[in-house]
């Protein structure tokens, strides 16, 4: 039987591991942080310093932001091209779909998911698909104008489930340190929080369906 959420147009699925290391899940915090800095640099936010002269003449020099990064840049260009020429690019999904898979591979690192180090390019143990969009036939071209504001019920839900992931990985870690195991309700339970957030980024921020996503973790 195929459920709605089985259906939709981002679908998220990640292996379940018989066992985990326990030496690399301790430092988990620690081995993360090379390809937390690659992840970084492609989707944070630019610095840069602008110096002004106040009211009492003083020289300040302050900090600016100097635009969104390339996950921003890529929303807002692919709006403007759905909302002026009903038009997705095929090769700004490719980027935003393996970009996506990069980033949930260091998320499942980083939660404990998987013991496989994440990788720039292969599949590994996460498995995403998302669906490229037809945009004249099925994206409405003003929807994308205001899909952030309707998905507000669904960020709401996804930060009070969040938290409790939170107190889930925390559990997990211990529980691997003392069996070499992720108790598989909570795995269940992360894996499905996660799951639900792919697809209210898929709606919202990639602009890749109209439907509404479920709530659902399944």
């Amino acid at each position: 039987m195929v459920t709605q959420s089985d259906s939709y147009s981002a679908r998220l699925d990640i292996d379940y591991p018989e066992t985990l290391d326990r030496f690399t899940t301790f430092f988990r915090l620690i081995w993360i942080i090379p390809i937390a800095i690659v992840a970084t640099l492609l989707s944070g936010t630019g610095s840069s310093t602008a110096t002004v002269i106040s009211e009492t003449g003083e020289v300040v020099t302050k900090a600016t932001e100097s635009g969104g990064g390339i996950v921003a840049g890529l929303f807002a260009a692919t709006m403007l091209m759905i909302v002026f020429r009903q038009r997705y690019p095929r090769w700004w999904f490719d980027f935003a779909r393996e970009f996506t898979r990069f980033e949930l591979r260091i998320g499942a690192y980083l939660a404990l998911l998987t013991d496989q180090y994440p990788d720039t390019e292969d599949e590994q143990s996460v498995h995403l698909e998302l669906d490229y969009p037809d945009a004249k036939q099925d994206l409405n071209r003003w929807l994308p104008l205001v899909k952030w504001l309707l998905a507000i019920p669904h960020y709401i839900v996804l930060a009070v489930l969040a938290v409790v992931a939170v107190f889930a990985v925390l559990i997990a870690w211990f529980a691997i340190l003392f069996t070499g195991r992720y108790p598989r309700g909570l795995f269940d339970y992360v894996v499905g929080v996660t799951r639900w957030g792919v697809r209210v980024q898929a709606y919202s921020m990639l602009l890749l369906t109209d439907r509404y996503p479920p709530f659902s973790l399944q």
